[in-house]
C-alpha cells in the first residue's frame, strides 16, 4: 500500500486514514521511526500488548516449556 503525505512548517504530518486502518491504530498510539543506511524509513506503531500473541506459537501434543528455557 502507497500513499502519500504532506509535512506542515511544524514538521507535523497526518497519517492517510488506509494505514491508520489497516495496522489498527487509534489516538495515544506510540511509533517509532527508525532511518535505514539507504534512506528508507521504518515506522513500527506500539499498538500491541504482549498478551496479544500469547498462544500463537502453540501447537497442540507439544510440551510446554519454561520460561528459563525460552530466553535461550
Amino acid at each position: 500500500m502507497s500513499t502519500d503525505a504532506t509535512v506542515t512548517s511544524k514538521g507535523q504530518t497526518t497519517i492517510p486514514k488506509k494505514i491508520r486502518d489497516s495496522l489498527q491504530m487509534k489516538a495515544g498510539d506510540r511509533l517509532t521511526f527508525t532511518l535505514m543506511p539507504d534512506g528508507v524509513v521504518l515506522m513500527r506503531v506500539k499498538n500491541r500488548h504482549i498478551l496479544d500473541v500469547a498462544g500463537k506459537l502453540h501447537k497442540p501434543g507439544r510440551k510446554a516449556l519454561p520460561i528459563e528455557q525460552l530466553a535461550r
